[in-house]
């Protein structure tokens, strides 16, 4: 009885161990392995690594206009505005994208770059410290707009 009981016990434990995960991993948001994507979305990512600003940004607005609260979405549209050299147009997307979410942290990169653009050195280095936080050990981010920074730095030096 003692050895059914525990070949009983092991076998639930086994499938408990393989359901739960899975199940947190749905719940995390990982429910299916690759998202369905709004194809202008992946047309503007073609644009935009093609340097094609002004196609990019048409996409991205027919984007925004079928889903306002992307924060991605804005952040690409800034980027985009930006590479364009419309400094005023890539800031209130950088802003919308942190309003709608506030951890995003190629928004902090790209608002940080497009103040160094603008000589606010200050500015800049507000955002690299949220990516500080945010990035705990270090990320592609943080470490993007820290280099732009001491470049800023190393540029402008007297």
């Amino acid at each position: 009885m003692k050895t059914y009981l525990h070949s009983v016990f092991m076998a639930l434990g086994f499938s408990f161990a393989l359901v739960v995960p899975g199940a947190a991993f749905a719940a995390m948001g990982g429910g299916s392995v690759a998202a369905p994507t709004d194809p202008d979305i992946a047309q503007a990512n073609k644009a935009i690594k093609d340097k094609n600003w002004d196609q990019a940004i048409a996409l991205l607005n027919k984007a925004l206009a079928r889903d306002e609260k992307n924060a991605e979405t804005h952040n690409l549209l800034g980027y985009a505005e930006r590479n364009r050299g419309n400094l005023d147009a890539a800031f209130k997307r950088y802003e919308r994208a942190l309003t709608l979410d506030p951890k995003h942290r190629g928004a902090h990169e790209y608002i940080g770059e497009a103040y160094l653009m603008t000589g606010n050195l200050a500015k800049a280095e507000e955002h690299l410290a949220d990516l500080n936080k945010l990035c705990r050990f270090s990320c592609e981010e943080y470490r993007a707009l820290k280099a732009a920074v001491a470049g800023y730095k190393q540029k402008n030096a007297k």
